[in-house]
């Protein structure tokens, strides 16, 4: 596949390992260096490309040269990707989403930026994926349902048709959502859950088949 866009990887752990493998052997982007903040640099090069400090990236890789992925997992329920998401914005540079040519993603799917979506995931016609969102491998998400910004679903995740999933959620391993449910914003889904009916409060930890809430815990209070 021919490399005709360049691109920074901010982060330099395992997630942007990853990402870099998926980028570099099934993508159109070349990645040309890492960045993570100054005083968690620990290594000069990675891959033989330079990992230099967040802080100067657009000094050293100007934005109007290059994209940026921010390959940052779920930690803190995704509240540290999304800062390091809207950082990377405010420096101007556009950020690049992927999709695994092993994945069926349906024409009209709309993909927001920073998205990363695995092989094997199966997005059915007019599914919204807002901004910063992350599939791994093997999800199925069904006609009409929107993942709002900046969530992660996990693996064999069941998504039916007419979801919403609200903005900055986790869900869980092989966790099962029926039809015209929904998700308030900062919520877990425990893996193996089953959702019949909306999950109406936010900041919870739902689990169980079918799910409930678990008391007395908040969603920001487990790591992730």
């Amino acid at each position: 596949m021919k490399k005709n866009k360049k691109l920074i990887l901010v982060g330099a752990g395992e997630l942007a390992e990853i990402a870099y493998e998926y980028f570099t052997y099934d993508s159109e982007y070349e990645v040309i260096a890492f960045a993570v903040e100054r005083e968690y640099i620990t290594v000069d090069s990675l891959y033989e490309k330079p990992v230099i400090p967040f802080e100067d990236i657009q000094n050293v890789f100007p934005p109007d040269g290059c994209e940026a992925f921010v390959a940052i997992p779920a930690s803190q329920l995704n509240k540290l990707r999304t800062r390091f998401y809207e950082a990377t914005k405010a420096k101007g540079y556009k950020c690049a989403s992927y999709v695994s040519s092993n994945a069926f993603v349906w024409r009209n799917v709309k993909v927001g930026e920073n998205c990363f979506i695995f092989e094997d995931n199966t997005v059915q016609p007019f599914v919204e994926i807002g901004n910063n969102v992350i599939l791994w491998s093997g999800n199925h998400i069904g006609h009409r349902t929107v993942i709002e910004d900046n969530c992660f679903l996990s693996s064999h995740v069941v998504v039916s048709g007419y979801c919403r999933i609200g903005n900055s959620s986790f869900l869980g391993v092989n966790s099962t959502f029926n039809d015209h449910v929904s998700v308030a914003r900062d919520c877990i889904v425990a893996s193996g859950s089953l959702v019949s009916k909306d999950l109406i409060e936010p900041e919870k930890i739902y689990y169980g088949a079918p799910a409930k809430v678990m008391p007395k815990k908040s969603a920001f209070s487990v790591e992730l």
